[in-house]
């Protein structure tokens, strides 16, 4: 149970805002190491231990089911117990999985490796849920830009990350590993710390304090209330909700499409510079050089960059212009992000600056989605809708990464990137409809 004070102590919730929402970034700062060497390392981990380049998608895919599968389990734990002991919950075991990625390059199991990017999703699915708890006592007015300094926070380890492939390589070759699995000794370490931090520091629980102080000024909830459960629930609120609708649709399009793409872009930076992997027995490892593995080590930094590092720009830009208008600019971002890089597929420059614009279009999708979709349900459905969100997330995640393997190996990164394309679109059109529908009933 939360610590809180002793009874009769008066708290001042922005305060505790304050505090709550610097826990979290810093928090947010020492998990990232763990998804940015994942997210750099993980593809070419799979091609390695199961000599296939079929499986190349299999680590992203696998830690976005994880991450799917642990977020209504994580939004549950966090509406019983707290934010704090459903981030830590989450984080202690992306720690476990960090140590099974190192298990498994030591011996060669391409399964160990799958259960370890589980685990690691399970870290995901934890850092996806501190951005909602960085509103639960953010005023109206500022939800936007708390949401998205929390999101920005893990700019700094997110994009340290796939920078440590050549650290790590000589931590790797010191403690008798495998190159490959340098890198996560780093992750281990900072999401240890992580875990520790949010233990310690975030105290009083930020959920619990806004339930109490909800409670204070409210009727007690009815026994139906206190029912609100379930998925079924989840998706009823959001279904009821034609703003928590769109929300939803802007959120998990957004993700879907960065994954897909995102997940290939390793694999075809080694085969435009080094070519095809020809010749290669199932089982053995196709080792890349260290100039290509700094290639894509670069390439997805600048990913996570436009993932992260503008966030607290976009939160701005979702609290003074409103959260629709930043959904539609995430979408028009993305539209032109995947058509860079994939007729710029053969320059590793233009495939970089696409998916610079990938992570600008997700981090302006994500931070207004999510905004609008925490204020346009009931406050006592939130944590709930909320969880639901996330695994939807999650699952459009494992859906486009799982299958742009398939989409690849049949139309190419370039096909790959237009069947992006698509989806932005599509999405792009609903909420410039939308858009048009809230201009025309508000005005005068």
């Amino acid at each position: 149970m939360d610590s809180s004070p002793a009874h009769g102590s008066v708290l001042d919730p922005q305060r505790v805002q304050r505090r709550t929402v610097w826990v979290l970034s810093t928090a947010q700062l020492l998990s990232g190491v763990g998804s940015g060497a994942s997210l750099s390392v993980g593809s070419l981990l799979a091609v390695q231990l199961s000599g296939s380049n079929a499986w190349a998608g299999a680590v992203t895919t696998t830690m976005t089911l994880g991450a799917a599968a642990a977020a209504l389990p994580l939004a549950g734990l966090a509406g019983r117990r707290g934010r704090r002991g459903s981030l830590v919950t989450g984080l202690l075991a992306a720690m476990a999985g960090a140590l099974l990625v190192i298990v498994s390059t030591v011996t060669g199991s391409f399964p160990v490796l799958l259960l370890a990017a589980a685990l690691l999703g399970l870290g995901t699915a934890a850092n996806l849920q501190a951005r909602f708890a960085a509103v639960d006592l953010a005023a109206p007015e500022r939800r936007g830009r708390a949401l998205a300094i929390v999101v920005w926070a893990v700019t700094i380890g997110a994009v340290a990350g796939p920078n440590l492939i050549r650290p790590g390589a000589l931590v790797g070759r010191a403690l008798g590993l495998p190159e490959l699995a340098g890198p996560f000794v780093f992750s281990t370490a900072g999401l240890a710390l992580a875990a520790l931090l949010l233990l310690i520091g975030l105290r009083p629980d930020p959920l619990l304090l806004a339930a109490r102080l909800r409670s204070e000024s409210q009727p007690t909830p009815t026994a139906a209330a206190r029912r609100r459960n379930s998925l079924r629930h989840g998706l009823d609120a959001i279904r009821a909700s034609p703003r928590a609708r769109l929300a939803l649709l802007a959120i998990i399009s957004a993700h879907g499409c960065m994954a897909a793409v995102m997940s290939m872009t390793p694999l075809h930076l080694q085969l435009l510079t080094e070519g095809p992997l020809t010749g290669m027995p199932a089982g053995h490892a196709h080792a890349a050089s260290t100039d290509v593995l700094v290639l894509i080590g670069f390439t997805i930094s600048l990913h996570i960059a436009g993932m992260y590092a503008l966030s607290p720009v976009m939160g701005w830009l979702t609290d003074k212009t409103g959260r629709l208008p930043v959904i539609l600019l995430g979408h028009g971002l993305i539209l032109l992000s995947v058509l860079v890089a994939g007729f710029g597929q053969a320059e590793p420059v233009l495939v970089a600056v696409g998916l610079v614009l990938l992570g600008l279009g997700w981090s302006a999708a994500t931070i207004a989605g999510s905004t609008l979709l925490a204020e346009s349900v009931h406050a006592g459905d939130r944590v709930l809708v909320q969880g639901v969100s996330d695994t939807m997330m999650g699952a459009a995640g494992a859906v486009g990464a799982g299958f742009s393997g398939l989409v690849m190996s049949g139309v190419g990164y370039q096909g790959l990137n237009l069947a992006a394309a698509a989806v932005a679109a599509v999405v792009f059109t609903v909420g410039s409809l939308a858009a048009m529908r809230a201009r025309r009933l508000t005005a005068p």
